[in-house]
């Protein structure tokens, strides 16, 4: 491990010591797992604001129960990243997400927030208002300005491997889209190198090892067989040297698998986080905080004994 711990503000990372659980903020109209905080939501609902359900008061809500469940960062995105989805230019990323990171910050002064964005724009914006580290879906390769803005304000930065291709997608009514035609020489030996390609960026940018971590992409131009092989074989990556972020959560891999829709993939899931703590996963990246916050306790338990 090129480094031990990690500290961002008052939270220290003691890498190899349990696991941390970061929890999915998703500020968009349209997440692939149905729990997108703009989506309409019924009239009945407490949470509803305005037509769409929008406001910082949903967010704010969602991250109450996250962190009473046992997260330890929020993840605040406003673009969906689901296969196949359409871009949405900074702008209006900007008006997503800048508000509901001023409300965390002002609501949770001491929690650490990540913004997921692949733009140097939002997430300069994201770091002003308090968000703390970097989540980047294309490993800094998207926008070349993105890198200097991290190194700038000394964020840690989730590197991830992705080769999304919208004309590999395959859409099931159920099941969600998915990747079916992605080429690789050798799974494991091209996810690698991709993603030390981005190390090479973070490098360039006076980013250090010790603020790097890497998420090997699951379901990002990947097959239902390249994420089942990469989760049991997770160890290779993390014998790179860095920590690793693991983000199975109610993909469209579990649900090939078990033949079910989102909402009904945490046991799937939970499977996946376990497997992937055993492989050497730090992070995990979820949806359903409470019950995979339990999963990740008792892994831990099981493989993080103290002699």
């Amino acid at each position: 491990m090129k480094s031990t711990s990690l500290q961002v503000g008052k939270f220290a990372f003691d890498w190899g010591s349990r696991t941390y659980v970061m929890g999915i903020l998703n500020v968009t109209p349209d997440s692939f797992s149905g729990d997108g905080l703009l989506s309409p939501r019924p009239s009945g609902d407490p949470q509803r604001t305005g037509t769409g359900g929008t406001g910082v008061r949903v967010s704010i809500a969602q991250a109450r129960e996250f962190l009473a469940a046992g997260a330890d960062i929020l993840d605040v995105g406003g673009e969906s990243a689901r296969p196949g989805s359409a871009p949405v230019n900074a702008d209006e990323e900007m008006e997503r997400v800048i508000p509901v990171i001023r409300g965390l910050r002002e609501n949770f002064p001491d929690t650490l927030i990540s913004i997921d964005t692949y733009k140097a724009k939002v997430a300069e914006e994201a770091f002003k208002a308090g968000a703390h580290i970097l989540n980047d879906v294309w490993g800094l390769r998207a926008d070349p300005g993105l890198a200097k803005v991290a190194a700038a304000y000394q964020a840690p930065v989730i590197l991830m491997h992705n080769r999304s291709n919208p004309a590999s997608v395959e859409v099931r009514e159920k099941l969600g889209n998915a990747y079916i035609g992605s080429e690789y020489e050798n799974l494991m030996d091209d996810v690698k190198r991709e993603l030390m390609d981005s190390v090479s960026l973070a490098h360039s940018a006076d980013i250090p090892d010790s603020r790097i971590i890497l998420d090997p992409g699951i379901g990002f131009g990947k097959t239902v067989g390249h994420n089942l092989d990469l989760i049991n074989r997770l160890n290779e990556i993390r014998d790179l040297g860095y920590p690793i972020l693991l983000g199975p959560s109610r993909k469209s891999f579990i649900g090939f698998t078990l033949d079910l829709p989102p909402d009904q993939r945490v046991e799937g899931t939970a499977a996946a986080i376990a497997v992937g703590i055993v492989r050497g996963a730090d992070i995990v990246r979820v949806h359903d905080v409470l019950q995979i916050a339990r999963v990740a306790k008792m892994t831990d338990a099981i493989t993080r004994q103290k002699t």
